[in-house]
């Protein structure tokens, strides 16, 4: 396993809830993260671990093939990869989210 990818397993396992964003949970650098941000939110999530992956390109591109899912935002719970910011979505309005988050 690669540097980064190591890196990313260390964040995934020793976290409850990671975001990879683009931006911070205070200023999101798009819409989806700023979605995925205000879902979490929504759900009483409000301390969880975010990573700004436009800071660094390596795990901007490292997560991507940490989870094989091509796109930014992503979401971890409980060292297990949930989605991106339709599949939270899709998982808030069922409430199939905050019962997963309610059992971190």
């Amino acid at each position: 396993m690669s540097d980064v990818l190591q890196r990313i397993d260390q964040l995934v396992k020793s976290n409850t809830v990671v975001l990879f964003m683009k931006g911070t949970p205070q200023f999101p650098q798009c819409g989806f993260s700023g979605r995925a941000v205000q879902i979490l939110k929504a759900c009483g999530v409000t301390d969880y671990a975010s990573v700004n992956v436009l800071t660094d390109e390596e795990v901007r591109q490292g997560v991507k093939n940490y989870a094989n899912w091509p796109t930014i935002p992503q979401l971890y719970v409980n060292g297990a990869f949930v989605g991106g910011s339709d599949i939270m979505m899709e998982m808030y309005e069922s409430g199939e989210l905050a019962e997963l988050l309610r059992q971190e």
